[in-house]
């Protein structure tokens, strides 16, 4: 069990997963929280908040390389993209649910099948 949490591809996904969260918020998260404010002060602060995406992502893509090709990790980065913009955009930004998000979402899991496959 411990050998399968720990494993690189876990683990690489996971930081994806962390990392996702802050760029979607370094991206989109400004248009609620600093609407107000300069258009170059929300850009400073989103830089901030990439700063610590980047220092997730780097060392994600690192560990995810030794097990994963590369067109394998995009794969998974536009899947986790994804999988984590859809709750932002509904809890954060107060955007409806749409079915246009499902079937984004299954056409990603086709790319997941084709990219995967043999």
């Amino acid at each position: 069990m411990w050998k399968i949490i720990f494993s690189p591809q876990v683990i690489s996904i996971f930081m994806l997963v962390c990392s996702n969260c802050f760029m979607t918020y370094a991206w989109y998260g400004h248009l609620k929280n600093m609407s107000g404010k300069a258009w170059w002060i929300a850009a400073i602060v989103s830089w901030g908040i990439a700063f610590f995406e980047y220092m997730i992502q780097v060392p994600a893509n690192r560990i995810g390389y030794t097990v994963y090709t590369l067109p394998q990790l995009k794969i998974i980065q536009e899947v986790v993209s994804l999988s984590v913009f859809i709750p932002f955009s509904m809890l954060l930004m107060n955007q409806p649910f749409k079915l246009n998000y499902l079937w984004a979402g299954l056409c990603l899991l086709g790319a997941v099948f084709f990219i995967f496959k043999g």
